[in-house]
C-alpha cells in the first residue's frame, strides 16, 4: 500500500462484518489509525484484530454506535470527543436492510437507521472534521435510490410497510445522496464529502429478507472486497481530493437519479431529518 492515511485517523462505522469490515482493514493499511463504530464488542473483536494486524500496534480501536437510537448516537458522538483525537475520514457504512419495524425512537427502520443515525453523527462530529480538515466523509448510498419516486415523510413515521423492505431502503438511500450534498454545502471548504453505490454486495446487510427473496437477490451480487473498492478509493484517493458533493460506482463519478439531483428536496430532507431529530430528542 502506499499510505495515504499515514498519521490520520478514520472512523468506520458497521466495520465488523462485510464491506464496513474490509474498508476498515484497507484504510489500516493505508496507515490510518482506525477506529471501529459498532454496535457490539464481542463481535467486532475479530475485525479488531483483523484491522489491528494491517495497521499496527494501537492502531485500531472500537467505539460503541447504536444507530436505530438517537440518544446512542448522541452518546457514541460525546465518548469520541471525549478522546480528543483529530477525525479525518468518516466513513458512514453500516446499514440495514430487509428488516421491518421502527427504531427506538419512532421511525421507520430503515429511514432511522440508514438516514437519521448516520446524519445525526456526522452533524455532531462536524466541528472535529472542520478543525481536522482536509477531512471526508463518505456515505455509502445504493443504486436502489433509483427505484423510488421520493420520500414520504408521513411514512417514515410508521413502520416498514413492505414485506421485503426494499422499498423503505431505497428511500433511506435517496436520503444519503441528499444528505451527501447538503453537508457539501454546508461544512465548508475543509470538509469533502462522496456518496456511492458500492455495487450490489452479498453481505450480511440482507441476512433478514425472507427467503426465497433472499436468495434471488443475493445470487448475482459482488463479493465484500470488490464492494469495498469505491469506499476505499472515495476516502483515499487524492484524485479525488477536490471533489465534494458527488456520486460515485466503480471509483468513477457517475450521475444519480435526477430526483437525487434536485436541490430544494435535498433542502427539504435536511430540514425535514433535523425537526424529526429534535423532536425525538426533546
Amino acid at each position: 500500500m502506499s499510505g495515504l492515511l499515514a498519521g490520520k485517523v478514520a472512523l468506520v462505522t458497521g466495520a465488523n462484518t462485510g464491506i464496513g469490515r474490509v474498508t476498515a482493514r484497507r484504510l489500516a493499511e493505508e496507515g490510518a489509525h482506525v477506529i471501529l463504530a459498532c454496535r457490539s464488542r464481542d463481535k467486532s473483536e475479530a475485525a479488531l484484530a483483523e484491522v489491528q494486524a494491517a495497521a499496527g500496534p494501537g492502531k485500531a480501536d472500537f467505539l460503541a454506535l447504536d444507530l436505530s437510537s438517537l440518544a446512542a448516537v448522541r452518546s457514541a458522538a460525546a465518548e469520541w470527543l471525549a478522546r480528543d483525537l483529530p477525525l479525518h475520514v468518516l466513513v458512514n457504512n453500516a446499514g440495514l436492510a430487509g428488516q421491518r419495524g421502527v427504531t427506538k425512537d419512532g421511525f421507520e427502520l430503515h429511514f432511522g437507521v440508514n438516514h437519521l443515525g448516520p446524519m445525526l453523527f456526522t452533524n455532531l462530529l462536524l466541528e472535529r472534521l472542520q478543525q481536522s480538515g482536509p477531512a471526508r466523509v463518505v456515505m455509502v448510498s445504493s443504486k436502489m435510490h433509483e427505484r423510488v419516486t421520493g420520500i414520504d415523510y408521513e411514512a417514515v413515521r410508521r413502520p416498514t410497510r413492505s414485506v421485503t423492505g426494499v422499498a423503505e431502503y431505497g428511500v433511506s438511500k435517496l436520503a444519503n445522496i441528499y444528505f451527501a450534498k447538503e453537508l457539501a454545502r454546508r461544512a465548508g471548504p475543509t470538509v469533502h464529502t462522496y456518496a456511492l453505490h458500492p455495487g450490489v454486495v452479498a453481505s450480511d446487510i440482507w441476512r433478514r429478507v425472507p427467503q426465497p427473496f433472499r436468495w434471488i437477490m443475493t445470487r448475482n451480487m459482488v463479493d465484500v472486497e470488490t464492494g469495498a473498492e469505491t469506499s476505499v478509493y472515495c476516502a483515499t484517493s487524492p484524485a479525488v481530493a477536490d471533489d465534494t458533493g458527488l456520486y460515485y460506482q466503480r471509483a468513477k463519478v457517475r450521475a444519480p437519479a435526477p430526483l437525487a439531483e434536485d436541490r430544494s428536496a435535498a433542502e427539504d430532507c435536511w430540514r425535514r431529518s433535523e425537526a424529526f431529530i429534535a423532536e425525538a430528542s426533546a
